[in-house]
C-alpha cells in the first residue's frame, strides 16, 4: 500500500474520531454542569441574584469542566473509532498488507498532543483565573446573604431588627403556620413579639418590598413610660395583620475580587513555584537562625551535652581532681597572701566537667543554666519544627497543582496508547459498551488523582508520586496492549520461551 493510500486511511481514522470525541465532550460537559447546578441551586434561585450574574457564575466554573472532559472524551472516541475499524475488519486488511498498526495510531496521537499542550495552557493560564472569579462570586453571594430564607424551626435573622421562627412550611402552597416573629423595636420604640397560627410571603413586583400576612395572631408589646417605672405589655388581637420588610439592603452587590488573596487553585505555575522557593528559603533561614541562636549561648560554646552527660569518674580520678583542685587554690591563695584553705572547702562532682569549678555553688548555677540553656533549645527547635512542617505542607500543596497542571492533561496521550488498542481487541464500535469501559478506566484514574492528591497534601507520599502515579500505571497497561495488538504479544510467552 503506498503512502497515498496510508495517508488516506489515516485521515478517516481522524474523520471516525471527530464525531463521538464531540459527542462525548457536550454530554461529559452537561452532566458535571447539572452535578454543578443541583449542588449549588438552593444557593442560587430565590436569592435575588441577577440572572447575569447566575450565567456568569456557571461560565467561570465551565474552565474545570473542559479540563475534565477532554480526556475522558479522547479514551471515548479512541475506543469508538478503533472498535468500529476492528469490527469492520479492517485491522485484517491493514495487517495484510502490511501496515504496522502504529502507524494508523500515529496521527491520533499528534492530536492528542495537540490537546495535552493546550490543556496545559489553559490549565496554566484560564482556569487559576476562572477559579478565582467563581471563587470571589461564591464568597459574594454567602456574605451579602441575598434573598429571604425561612426553614422551619430554624431562626432567622437575615432582616435586621427581626428574628423569624416558623414551625412548619408547606412548600406546595408556600404557606407558614406556628409563625412567630421577634421585633427589635426602632427609634427608641419597644419591641413586641408576634405570633400567628398561620401566614405566607409575598414580593412587590419591581420593588425590594416583601409582604408578611399574618392571620389569627396576637402582639405582645410592652409598654414604655409607666409612672411606678414596672414593666407592663399590652396584648393585642389580630385576624389579618400585613408587614412589610425592606429588602434593598440584602440585593446582591458585586466586590472587588482582586482585594483577596489567591491560593494554589487560583495561581499559575510560575506563581506557585515562586511561593515554593520563597517558603523554601524561608525554611533555610529558620535553620541558620536557630543555629545562631544556640552557637551564640556562652555555655554552648564551652560545654556541649556529650560532656555533661559524660559517665561518673572512678576513684582515682577523684582524688587527682581533688589534688588539683587544691593546688589551684593554693596558688590563688599564696599569690593574695592569704593562708592556704583546708581541702574541705572543694567539693567534687561525679561529672567530669564540673569538676573544672571548685565550689558547690558553682556546680549548682552550671547545672541550673545548662537546664535552662536545654529546655531553651528544645522550645526552640519544636518551634523549628513546627514551623517547617507548617511549610513543608503548603510547598506540597502548591507542587500537587503545579503537577496537576501537567499530568491531567498528558492523560489524553495516555488515554490514546489504552483506548486505541482496546477498541481493536474488542472489537465494539457501539457507544453503549465503549462508554461503560472507559467510565471505569477514568473512574480508576480520577480516584487515584483524588486520593493521591489527599495524600501528598498530608505529607504521605510526595506530590510527584501522588499525581503521576495513575498515569504511570495506564501507560504501563497501554504498553502492554499496543504491543500485544502490534506483535501479539503475551506475558505467557516469555516462560513459554524460557521453557523451551
Amino acid at each position: 500500500m503506498n503512502s497515498a493510500r496510508i495517508k488516506k486511511l489515516q485521515l478517516d481514522i481522524l474523520k471516525k474520531h471527530a464525531g463521538p470525541f464531540l459527542f462525548c465532550f457536550l454530554i461529559v460537559m452537561f452532566l458535571l454542569l447539572m452535578q454543578f447546578l443541583i449542588l449549588h441551586i438552593d444557593n442560587l434561585v430565590g436569592k435575588g441574584i441577577p440572572t447575569l450574574v447566575i450565567l456568569e457564575l456557571i461560565l467561570v466554573n465551565l474552565a474545570y469542566m473542559v479540563v475534565l472532559a477532554v480526556p475522558m472524551s479522547v479514551l471515548v472516541s479512541c475506543m469508538m473509532a478503533f472498535g468500529k475499524f476492528s469490527e469492520l475488519n479492517e485491522l485484517t486488511a491493514v495487517k495484510a498488507a502490511g501496515i504496522n498498526v502504529l502507524t494508523i495510531i500515529k496521527p491520533v496521537l499528534m492530536v492528542a498532543g495537540l490537546l495535552t499542550v493546550f490543556l496545559i495552557w489553559f490549565s496554566n493560564y484560564v482556569l487559576p483565573e476562572a477559579n478565582f472569579k467563581a471563587r470571589s462570586l461564591f464568597i459574594d453571594i454567602r456574605m451579602q446573604s441575598p434573598g429571604f430564607d425561612l426553614r422551619p424551626n430554624i431562626f432567622y435573622d437575615g432582616i435586621e431588627g427581626y428574628n423569624f421562627l416558623v414551625r412548619e412550611i408547606d412548600n406546595q402552597t408556600d404557606s407558614l403556620y406556628m409563625v412567630t416573629l421577634f421585633d427589635e423595636g426602632r427609634n427608641g420604640e419597644p419591641g413586641a413579639v408576634i405570633k400567628a397560627e398561620r401566614g405566607f410571603l409575598q414580593s412587590v413586583e419591581g420593588t425590594h418590598v416583601l409582604s408578611l400576612f399574618l392571620f389569627d395572631g396576637q402582639i405582645n408589646r410592652e409598654i414604655a413610660g409607666t409612672a411606678d417605672d414596672k414593666k407592663r405589655f399590652e396584648v393585642t388581637h389580630f385576624e389579618n395583620y400585613r408587614i412589610n420588610f425592606d429588602l434593598s439592603e440584602l440585593s446582591f452587590n458585586r466586590s472587588d475580587p482582586e482585594r483577596r488573596r489567591r491560593d494554589d487553585r487560583t495561581m499559575s505555575s510560575q506563581a506557585m513555584l515562586a511561593v515554593v522557593d520563597t517558603l523554601r528559603r524561608e525554611a533555610g533561614e529558620d535553620r541558620i537562625r536557630l543555629t545562631q541562636n544556640i552557637a551564640s549561648n556562652a555555655l554552648s560554646r564551652e560545654f556541649s551535652p556529650d560532656t555533661l552527660t559524660i559517665s561518673p569518674i572512678t576513684q582515682r580520678d577523684r582524688s587527682e581532681l581533688r589534688a588539683y583542685q587544691l593546688r589551684q587554690i593554693q596558688e590563688t591563695q599564696e599569690d593574695r597572701g592569704e593562708s592556704v584553705s583546708d581541702i574541705s572547702e572543694t567539693h567534687t562532682s561525679d561529672f567530669y566537667a564540673f569538676n573544672h569549678f571548685r565550689d558547690r555553688d558553682q556546680h549548682i548555677h552550671l547545672r541550673s543554666s545548662a537546664i535552662t540553656q536545654f529546655r531553651e533549645n528544645i522550645s526552640l527547635l519544636n518551634n523549628l519544627n513546627n514551623n517547617l512542617r507548617f511549610r513543608t505542607e503548603r510547598i506540597a500543596q502548591y507542587m500537587v497543582e503545579v503537577h496537576k497542571k501537567i499530568s491531567i492533561p498528558v492523560a489524553c496521550i495516555i488515554f490514546v496508547l489504552v483506548g486505541a488498542p482496546l477498541g481493536l481487541l474488542t472489537r465494539k464500535g457501539n457507544l453503549g459498551f465503549n462508554a461503560i469501559l472507559s467510565s471505569i478506566i477514568f473512574t480508576y484514574y480520577w480516584v487515584g488523582i483524588i486520593q493521591g492528591e489527599k495524600l501528598a497534601d498530608r505529607l504521605f507520599i510526595t506530590p510527584f508520586t501522588g499525581m503521576w502515579f495513575t498515569n504511570f500505571t495506564l501507560l504501563l497497561l497501554g504498553t502492554y496492549l499496543m504491543l500485544k495488538v502490534m506483535f501479539e504479544f503475551r506475558f505467557a510467552d516469555l516462560w513459554r520461551k524460557r521453557s523451551e
